[in-house]
């Protein structure tokens, strides 16, 4: 990861540090070279870390506590750098235009530092850790009397290598909460792991206290195929059987382009589920002929599918799934006044979308491969079906 992006991370370091002791440090008279080795020493330090980092062959290392300390840094001590150089320097460049000598950028400058700062650990701490649970009520006339008011419980992009340590017991917790709301059925959208099934192993006990009364239903996420190791086929072929059992040993129900019927007396609804159908680089794995095999145009279909995008390429033209749930976007694990980076690559990012009767919900999910949120906090979605 971030082999493609170090040069832009030496340059953003080394500017602010120079920028600064050029124009703020080097002029004083007390400023010795144990000063300025002093000033220079942690940008030294982040160059070395990066520069190790690129030498990783994986998407992330195996160990997510080198990466998570990276970032971290990244933003405690280059990101208020970068911003107070762009706001001092724009400054500057208006005392030299307009022949003053108070830079309003420099205050400006340290007040965005200070913010990204605060941000930044409570992203990390408190962020991570507010679960939001979301009820959304869906209306079809399609949908058998029997199941008018069946609750399904959702969650997603769970990320189980970034719950270590003390964070297992975090997402003990949001499981007490999943089976807390007493769901009829509940079904986990993709994104397990972040690179390979042994994240799952010291976790075995917490996703097998998952229970609903019509069972756990899961499909895999662009995250749960050996995409992101740098390993020979015959590794990643393993890594994927081994990843397919777990689910089998959480108890859970996986789908892999099939469906399932849940019946209640005489009337039954559908729940199907496909691999990935993600959009270049990502896994497009999905068979929509398989997946409904054995359903008519009269069923009511709920559609399991990990990436959003697949809504309005596939599952709507290529089959008649009144309600498609979906992951993914983590909505950017951001948002400000009601905002997300996530809209710029996604139409459908975070909530319910609907045209005309049919419907998609992306939940924001509980994890991410860095654990940092800021107003999008980790979710789980509980969607009662309603006969209209």
């Amino acid at each position: 990861m971030i082999a493609r992006i170090f040069i832009i991370i030496i340059i953003l370091t080394i500017l602010p540090d120079f920028y600064i002791d050029t124009h703020y440090l080097r002029h004083r008279s007390k400023y010795t070279w144990r000063h300025r080795l002093l000033w220079w020493l942690p940008g030294i330090l982040m160059i070395a870390y990066t520069i190790k980092l690129t030498f990783e062959k994986d998407f992330v290392p195996t160990n997510m506590i080198v990466i998570n300390v990276y970032l971290f840094l990244l933003g405690l001590i280059v990101a208020p750098k970068v911003l107070f150089m762009i706001f001092s320097f724009i400054g500057w460049r208006i005392c030299k235009w307009r022949h003053t000598r108070l830079n309003l950028g420099n205050v400006i400058g340290l007040v965005c530092g200070f913010i990204t700062i605060t941000t930044l650990i409570y992203g990390s701490t408190l962020g991570v850790r507010d679960l939001e649970v979301s009820h959304i009520d869906y209306y079809s006339d399609k949908l058998p009397e029997a199941f008018d008011g069946y609750r399904i419980v959702q969650f997603t992009d769970s990320h189980s290598g970034s719950f270590t340590g003390n964070d297992t017991l975090l997402l003990s917790n949001f499981i007490d909460s999943i089976n807390a709301q007493h769901g009829d059925m509940i079904v986990f959208t993709g994104d397990l792991q972040n690179k390979q099934p042994s994240e799952l192993y010291p976790l075995v006990n917490i996703y097998g206290r998952l229970s609903a009364k019509d069972g756990v239903y899961s499909i895999l996420g662009n995250h749960d195929y050996s995409e992101y190791i740098s390993a020979p086929e015959e590794i990643k072929t393993k890594n994927n059987a081994e990843h397919v059992r777990m689910h089998k040993k959480f108890g859970w129900h996986l789908l892999l382009n099939e469906n399932v019927k849940i019946k209640r007396g005489a009337d039954s609804i559908v729940i199907a589920g496909t691999e990935n159908d993600g959009r270049p680089p990502f896994p497009e794995k999905a068979d929509y002929t398989k997946t409904m095999k054995g359903t008519d145009d009269n069923d009511f279909v709920v559609m399991l599918q990990h990436d959003p995008t697949a809504w309005e390429r596939n599952i709507l033209p290529k089959t008649n799934a009144a309600l498609t749930l979906s992951g993914h976007t983590h909505g950017g694990q951001f948002k400000i006044f009601g905002w997300s980076p996530a809209s710029l690559a996604y139409d459908q990012w975070g909530g319910f979308y609907q045209k005309g009767e049919r419907a998609i919900y992306v939940s924001t999910g509980i994890g991410g491969v860095v654990p940092f949120r800021i107003g999008m906090t980790p979710e789980i979605a509980v969607i009662t079906l309603h006969k209209k």
